[in-house]
């Protein structure tokens, strides 16, 4: 599977989050026309504002499609430019909720994998500013996906997107995010992988747990 690179965003300001539990974020992201060095804690010119809750190289870049934001912004009304989400890259062609758990996607040089979902926060409802936003964004189930920086190198807008390896398991971050809502026995799937994500370790034990 092939698609392109529609934006590189990196943070344009810090916004003062009244909900957030630093007072400050990063969220508002917008694309710049340079190339970007994607490092293993994430692109060059980049930030990370609450360390507790984002960051770190399994979160080290979030990717959100295109065709999701189109989708979201005929729902809501208006408009959504690249970047608005908080996300680094803007996919298009690329089935992100579709993204098989561990997938490799290749960039040019740069190599990135699929770690896990985006989980919707109240910073993230404040930004949007959309009525009761975490449990409509949860209930759409396109989260997004964070990715691992497994080689890191230069990327922009209009470079391919391969997607040059997938685990045999076939878990998506579509169906890890619907958790308890979705089949159970999929997600135990996952429990066997080596290279599963902590963080995605442990919320995969916590909702198998659940709906035991």
């Amino acid at each position: 599977m092939t698609g392109r690179l529609g934006s590189v965003n990196v943070v344009a300001e810090l916004r003062d989050d009244p909900r957030g539990p630093v007072g400050r974020t990063a969220i508002d992201k917008r694309p710049v026309e340079t190339s970007v060095l994607l490092t293993a804690l994430g692109p060059a010119g980049d930030v990370v504002v609450d360390r507790e809750s984002h960051g770190g190289s399994d979160q080290a870049v979030y990717a959100y499609a295109q065709e999701d934001l189109d989708d979201w912004a005929r729902e809501l009304g208006r408009e959504l430019s690249p970047g608005q989400f908080g996300e680094n890259l803007t996919t298009n062609g690329v089935d992100v909720t579709g993204a098989v758990i561990g997938e490799i996607w290749t960039i040019g040089e740069v190599r990135l994998q699929v770690r896990g979902h985006r989980t919707p926060c109240t910073t993230f409802q404040y930004w949007l500013d959309e009525p009761q936003w975490v449990k409509r964004f949860t209930m759409k189930g396109a989260p997004g996906a964070y990715l691992k920086v497994l080689s890191e190198g230069p990327v922009a807008a209009g470079d391919d997107i391969v997607v040059s390896e997938r685990p045999a398991h076939g878990v998506t971050i579509g169906e890890v995010f619907a958790g308890r809502r979705g089949d159970m026995e999929r997600l135990a799937l996952l429990l066997d992988e080596p290279d599963l994500a902590d963080e995605m370790m442990s919320y995969l034990k916590q909702e198998l747990a659940v709906g035991s």
